[in-house]
């Protein structure tokens, strides 16, 4: 199936996804490839381990509706999550996206219900972990209380960051910072996506994208194949790009001092 079929101009709203059996025994050395779960006390993942299930996600599977009650929280492995919200005239943007740093429905711990639509942006793997235990944990307080409303924030700060930019700067350091945050969240440096899902995304007309990314690709910074954008040379991309993409990676990295992106990626020996 190719991408611009996998994907039409209006994101599915099907569950698109695969289950794969819940983790049937809990492993000490289960790796963790998720940086917030791989932040969390061993006590605490001695808990939570039982009840994470492994899910198998389809490209543009759509995890929460607006107004729809919170179940679940995701943590993704592999998967990446857009949050994007809708006007009532069908428009969309993209307001932060959650990758294997970070999890899905935190929101859930403040009020419980959905006010914006997540959507797989990139099809993979996340934990699926029922909000009623992360909600137990979160009112336990301690260190998990607290990482938790870190990420909060930093997901508050990117959200801020990303109304700023979209308002005041130019499609082609959106279209950058669009890619050093999928960069960011996927390994190597090939980005698959079309110039359709970008404009969906980032809230613009398709053919601005075509000429943002003609213009990039022009310059030796990506090349640009069906279904496929490579970036070629990523100190160019950042040197491109607005202040916004280093305010969000600056903050995060302070917010959550012992997030390194690494960890997702270990394999228990």
């Amino acid at each position: 199936m190719s991408m611009v079929a996998a994907i039409p101009s209006m994101y599915r709203s099907q569950r698109a996804f695969m289950p794969v059996p819940p983790l049937s025994e809990f492993q000490e050395h289960l790796p963790r490839h998720n940086a917030l779960l791989d932040l969390v006390p061993d006590d605490v993942w001695e808990r939570l381990a039982p009840h994470l299930q492994l899910m198998n996600f389809a490209l543009g599977t759509v995890l929460y509706e607006p107004g729809t009650a919170l179940k679940n929280v995701y943590f993704p492995t592999t998967a990446v999550i857009s949050v994007m919200y809708e006007t009532h005239d069908g428009a969309s943007a993209e307001v932060a996206r959650v990758g294997d740093e970070g999890v899905a429905g935190v929101s859930l711990l403040m009020g419980g219900e959905s006010n914006s639509r997540s959507v797989v942006q990139r099809a993979g793997q996340a934990y699926r972990l029922k909000g009623s235990i992360l909600k137990q944990e979160f009112d336990r307080g301690g260190e998990i209380a607290q990482m938790l409303l870190r990420y909060s924030l930093s997901l508050i700060t990117q959200m801020a960051q990303t109304a700023v930019c979209n308002r005041h700067h130019s499609l082609e350091q959106q279209l950058c910072r669009w890619l050093l945050l999928s960069l960011d969240r996927i390994p190597g440096n090939h980005v698959h996506t079309t110039h359709e899902l970008i404009a969906n995304t980032i809230g613009v007309r398709r053919v601005g994208v075509t000429q943002a990314v003609g213009k990039l690709q022009k310059l030796g910074v990506i090349h640009c194949s069906r279904g496929r954008i490579t970036v070629l040379n990523r100190a160019a991309l950042e040197s491109h790009v607005c202040e916004c993409y280093a305010v969000v990676k600056r903050e995060t990295e302070r917010l959550m001092p012992s997030h390194h992106h690494s960890a997702c990626h270990h394999h228990a020996t």
